[in-house]
């Protein structure tokens, strides 16, 4: 175990039982990974601090995307997040959830016959996304590529690309500048920048 940090190691990684991951992998010992066996990894990729990651329906994760503590993935009807996302801390993706309208029956100790309006549906977050801190995203939702989410929203429809939303629910505010892409070959070129280490 390194004293400088608690990520496991290349040995750890491979024990966990993952689907795949790629190079440069970095997963902390503190996070809780539930059927490891449907997420996959790509490379560059950083999972901090007391996150949860539940893989029931399967959760995907492209390049060089970083998870910051304390976030919690539900993946029960599956989440995709793509290449250069970030979630910063305390973000909540629910891709199923309880009826709070009093109609339904809700946690998960309760049959789901006596929850007829529970809510089931894939999220997916596209490229150069950010997810801003506290953010909470429910089923069904596609956040566009580019996109980015302030802190605290509350996200229950879908984000067209390239744009700004906030608030509670979120709502749209003002598009979001591409200029960013013009970087994106300079991180895939590690003879140029070399891989970040945490």
């Amino acid at each position: 175990m390194n004293p400088i940090h608690s990520f496991y190691d290349a040995t750890e990684l491979a024990g966990l039982g993952l689907a795949k991951f790629g190079a440069d992998v970095f997963i902390s010992r503190k996070a809780s990974l539930y059927f490891p066996e449907k997420i996959e990894l790509g490379s560059h990729v950083r999972i901090d601090d007391f996150c949860i990651l539940s893989g029931g329906g399967g959760i995907r994760i492209g390049n060089y995307v970083h998870i910051a503590p304390l976030c919690g993935l539900y993946a029960g009807s599956g989440i995709e997040i793509a290449d250069f996302a970030t979630l910063s801390s305390r973000v909540a993706l629910y891709s199923e959830t309880d009826d709070f309208s009093g109609e339904s029956m809700t946690n998960p100790t309760i049959p789901m016959a006596c929850k007829p309006g529970y809510q089931r549906g894939k999220i997916s977050i596209g490229r150069h996304c950010i997810i801003g801190t506290g953010v909470t995203i429910l089923p069904n939702v596609t956040i566009g590529e580019g996109t980015a989410l302030g802190a605290h929203a509350f996200v229950r429809q879908n984000c067209p690309p390239w744009s700004i939303y906030a608030g509670i629910p979120a709502r749209w505010v003002k598009p979001r500048s591409q200029a960013l892409l013009k970087f994106e070959p300079l991180v895939s070129s590690p003879t140029r920048f070399p891989p970040h280490r945490p």
